[in-house]
């Protein structure tokens, strides 16, 4: 590992290559798949491009960024790579890519040497295990009555000093007569049904376990670009073919911004919004005056 403050290895120089891509993806559950058409350009000093129909992705380990280029809005935004030694995963990272972040959690596994269409390669398998997503934060929301919160007195209802809540009204010399006796028979309560057995609980299904992240790199000797891609994980199979064709050394223009594209600033972090104050509780309603008697 480089010392802090020192720039680190540049990778050895490769080959200049453009390569050819089709990929298939394969939905969990027997979708119906996608095709897509690609085309990979590589320097002979690490940079590459990636172009499809509507984006394009240049990397460049000398620069450490990242171009992310949208052809429809004619702009471009400029990723800075992580640094080395980084322990955070990208969203969306393969296994091959976790492989160099996280070598204690990710087996590798050496597929020896094969042919693809006439390209000697070589073969890895990264084997990563399901990692759960991280759980929802608890924003707190207003405290509702009756909760007790550590350091906060949540108010209930004021009171009024002086007053009392009144009962209900009695008038002056008046009595209500009491309900007149029945005859001593009672009828006897009717006999309560016995309730049908209820329905048996169905077995729950057994939860299986999560199946880890597959990826299968095969790269060329030679040119040392992939040739054959296939991940899988458990939203279904991406496989991806490479025709690598040597070639001379990439004008420096493939690898930068293009004229008449904007460059889109980086979007500042979002800041967590505080949680509301709570409502101070209604005024009660004043009783309504008793009715005096009519005289």
């Amino acid at each position: 590992m480089p010392a802090v403050g020192h720039t680190p290895p540049i990778p050895p120089p490769t080959p200049p290559s453009c390569s050819e891509c089709a990929s298939k993806t394969q939905p969990a559950g027997g979708g119906a798949p996608t095709q897509t058409a690609s085309r990979m350009w590589r320097s002979s000093d690490g940079k590459t491009r990636i172009d499809m129909p509507q984006t394009s992705v240049i990397s460049d380990p000398i620069s450490k960024h990242t171009i992310v280029l949208d052809h429809l809005k004619k702009e471009a935004s400029i990723i800075p790579m992580p640094p080395p030694g980084s322990p955070a995963v990208p969203p969306g990272a393969s296994p091959a890519a976790a492989a160099a972040l996280h070598p204690s959690s990710v087996q590798v596994q050496d597929l020896g040497k094969s042919m693809i269409e006439g390209h000697e390669v070589e073969g890895k398998r990264y084997t990563l295990p399901h990692v759960p997503p991280p759980p929802k934060p608890q924003i707190p929301g207003r405290a509702m009555p009756g909760m007790k919160i550590p350091g906060m007195k949540v108010p209930g209802a004021p009171s009024v000093p002086g007053m009392k809540a009144p009962g209900a009204p009695t008038l002056p010399g008046a009595k209500m007569p009491a309900a007149p006796p029945l005859p001593g028979a009672k009828l006897p309560d009717a006999p309560s049904m016995p309730k049908p057995p209820g329905a048996p609980v169905p077995p729950q299904k057994p939860k299986l376990p999560a199946l880890p992240s597959i990826a299968e790199v095969w790269t060329s000797v030679k040119l040392k670009t992939p040739v054959l891609t296939k991940v899988t994980t458990a939203a279904g199979e991406h496989t991806t073919y490479c025709k690598p064709t040597l070639t001379a050394e990439h004008p420096p223009s493939v690898f930068q911004i293009p004229p008449g594209y904007t460059i889109k600033p980086p979007k500042p972090p979002t800041v967590p919004k505080p949680p509301a104050m709570p409502k101070p509780p209604a005024m009660p309603k004043l009783p309504a005056m008793p009715k005096l008697p009519k005289t």
